[in-house]
């Protein structure tokens, strides 16, 4: 009941990682390969480095699905997604201005439903350090015909900040 689990979604698949935003866009490319749907997500605060225990990592993400096999179906997707496209990158040699420029060609219900856009619309999800960041979504915001969906303001629960754009791929 505290999930607002619905009839049928009677599989629960439960996942954690130490990037919050690189599950994120994981467990929306879930729903687009399995009747699965996202129930919860959550980062903690101070994130990947500041975790309070050794499996804390930074977010815990919870699937619903109607059975085993389709909850595995969405947790392998989410998994291949995280090893092979969700990455990030660095703006410096010691790693210290890490950022998160991810294209999403269509978004699946989860990410549809952070966003308030339909469906497959096609979004950029971008995170990067408070100050850094909000320098470069003006620049975004100035160089394309782009629209923010959604703001993540500094300090968000991880301390950077965040926006998801939208327009044409």
């Amino acid at each position: 009941a505290t999930l607002g689990l619905k009839a049928g979604q009677v599989s629960l698949g439960l996942l954690t990682a130490d990037n919050d935003d690189a599950l994120y866009v994981a467990i929306d490319e879930a729903t687009k390969m399995a009747e699965v749907e996202v129930v919860y997500a959550r980062s903690f605060y101070a994130g990947a480095r500041h975790s309070s225990g050794t499996f804390s990592g930074e977010i815990i993400a919870m699937l619903a699905g109607p059975d085993p096999a389709e909850l595995r179906s969405g947790l392998d997707a989410a998994l291949r997604y995280l090893e092979t496209r969700a990455l990030w990158y660095s703006a410096a040699p010691d790693d210290g201005v890490a950022f998160f420029p991810h294209v999403v060609p269509q978004i699946g219900s989860y990410l549809a439903r952070v966003s308030g856009l339909p469906p497959k619309s096609s979004i950029a999800y971008l995170v990067a350090p408070p100050l850094e960041g909000c320098l470069a979504l003006d620049a975004a915001l100035k160089a394309a015909a782009v629209e923010i969906a959604a703001y993540t303001a500094p300090p968000s629960e991880t301390n950077f900040m965040g926006a998801i754009l939208s327009g044409e791929e």
